[in-house]
């Protein structure tokens, strides 16, 4: 009797552990994932190098082994003058997994495709592999930074408009082009909610954003 117990035991252990093992290898293939937090200052990132860095900060802190983290985000220049850049553009060819090992996406076209049902609020996790709040959630933190149309490319701001918050460097006037994660709102650009372009901030700072919907976070993708 006790044998059977302690072999129940050692057995129910080894299942953990494996579990344990599973979810830890998830997390190290993981290529795809909303930063659990914004950089702190509103939708000042740094431009889009800083973004990257905060990607590759989060994702090393969660056990990621991959190195080449893009933010998703467009642009109007980068800092040698070229320009614009599109997000879609930024972040390698695919597939992306998220946290838990489910594919959200096979290639950019499949991202980008509105056919594509696995880009859902359960699937687009963080790097910890916590869900981001929506609509209906208190607060409701459903909002994305992007700069971004629905196919991934820079949104041109009409005359004294702005939909990227100066490159991501401002953090008090200006505008950023958001999506919502839970595909759960108005979008002005296409005729779908969409999770990467529904509509613009009332400013950059962190109290617009949250204001808005948001808590200044964003999109980060493997480009390896």
């Amino acid at each position: 009797m006790k044998d059977a117990l302690l072999g129940s035991l050692l057995f129910a252990g080894a299942t953990v552990c494996i579990a344990g093992a599973e979810t830890v290898q998830a997390q190290g293939n993981m290529s795809f994932f909303i930063t659990s937090m914004g950089k702190g200052d509103g939708a000042n990132l740094g431009g889009l190098a800083g973004a990257d860095a905060h990607c590759a900060v989060l994702a090393k802190a969660a056990g990621s082994t991959k190195a080449n983290w893009r933010a998703y985000l467009s642009a109007t220049q980068v800092p040698n003058g070229a320009g614009p850049v599109d997000a879609r553009d930024r972040i390698g060819k695919g597939p992306w997994v998220n946290a838990k090992g489910v594919t959200i996406a096979r290639s950019v076209d499949d991202l980008h495709d509105t056919a594509n049902t696995n880009l859902t609020k359960a699937n687009l996790l963080t790097e910890k592999g916590t869900t981001v709040n929506g609509r209906g959630d208190t607060p409701n933190t459903h909002d994305m930074l992007t700069g971004s149309d629905s196919a991934g490319r820079y949104l041109p701001a009409g005359v004294g408009t702005d939909t990227t918050c100066g490159n991501w460097t401002k953090n008090a006037e200006g505008s950023a082009v958001l999506g919502h994660h839970d595909r759960n709102g108005p979008n002005s650009n296409r005729n779908f909610t969409s999770w990467n372009a529904s509509h613009g901030s009332q400013g950059c700072s962190h109290e617009a954003l949250v204001k808005t919907g948001g808590a200044g976070q964003f999109y980060c993708f493997a480009a390896d």
